[in-house]
């Protein structure tokens, strides 16, 4: 065991909650099995999670051991749509997961990728080889993996002083009015469900910039939809997700930032990483790489009405 303890620095409805904002890399369930064992104090006593939490309180956590994790190979099938000496680029689909985490250590494209791969990168550690960079799970489209540590470094410092460029297209709720902007908020953890981010104050997150413009806008059976495209000059959890919502659009499909009941048959939300531009990190040359919509996500195009060609 190792013990983990701080003072609370506003105040919290519930000692659950004020736990899981302190420990942004546990789950709610692995949060509540340290109150069922009885491993979370307040101010020297046991704690209940229903329990409020005053600023200043102490707050005691003795958590488990990390347990090693190595990621296998795996034969699951990728699309590759480039790969050399250095790097690889990826057409991830939706529905799969890039790398290990939550207790899911199996079919992720980081498993994929040590089956199809001969070499990846050790800078994210045995869980994360060659992940310079990822999109969630029900996310579609583009991303690079490094298959050496000189070029991890090199891709990791473009996408952070923004000279890495990454594009989305997104099918939002509602109708936008405004044609183009820019988001700029703080990106958090949030206090209320540890499975969502949240806009926050500035001390509570990380600063999250978001350009934005229309592509088309439709009207089906009485309900607006506006495609759009997004382009990342920052890259927190969930960003264009929550930027959407904060532009109270959430993406179509997106049970978690928008509608519960998704629409047209969907299994997550229409957001696909259609562009990435970047400098190889050996030859210096500027690469270029699309990939088209999904066919869902076209589908829903069609059904809608938008007489917009993407290409």
């Amino acid at each position: 065991m190792r013990n983990r303890s701080f003072y609370a620095q506003t105040d919290f409805p519930r000692a659950d909650v004020a736990l899981s904002d302190s420990l942004c890399d546990f789950t709610r369930s692995a949060v509540k099995k340290l109150f069922d064992g009885g491993l979370v104090k307040v101010n020297g006593k046991i704690a209940k999670p229903s329990q409020s939490v005053c600023t200043g309180d102490f707050i005691e956590a003795a958590l488990p051991d990390p347990v090693e994790c190595v990621a296998k190979p795996e034969d699951i099938p990728v699309d590759i749509l480039y790969e050399d000496g250095d790097l690889a680029v990826i057409n991830k689909p939706q529905g799969l997961t890039v790398h290990a985490g939550n207790g899911n250590i199996d079919g992720t494209l980081v498993n994929a990728l040590l089956y199809r791969l001969n070499n990846l990168s050790g800078v994210g550690g045995v869980i994360r080889p060659g992940i310079v960079h990822r999109i969630d799970k029900n996310t579609s489209g583009l991303l690079v993996v490094a298959k050496n540590d000189a070029a991890h470094l090199s891709l990791a410092e473009q996408i952070a002083d923004k000279s890495c460029r990454r594009t989305y297209i997104a099918l939002l709720e509602g109708n936008l009015k405004e044609d183009n902007g820019t988001v700029t908020t703080y990106i958090g953890r949030s206090r209320t469900d540890r499975i969502k981010m949240a806009v926050v104050e500035p001390d509570k997150g990380k600063i999250a910039i978001t350009d934005y413009s229309v592509l088309s806008r439709a009207v089906f059976a009485g309900q607006s939809y506006t495609l759009c495209r997004f382009d990342l000059h920052t890259g927190r959890t969930h960003q264009i997700r929550v930027h959407a919502k904060y532009l109270n659009h959430p993406v179509v499909g997106d049970d978690v930032y928008g509608r519960k009941k998704r629409e047209f048959g969907l299994n997550g939300q229409l957001l696909h990483a259609y562009r990435l531009e970047f400098t190889h990190p050996n030859s210096g040359e500027r690469l270029t790489f699309t990939a088209p919509l999904p066919g869902y996500f076209s589908a829903v195009l069609k059904k809608l009405g938008f007489g917009f060609n993407l290409f």
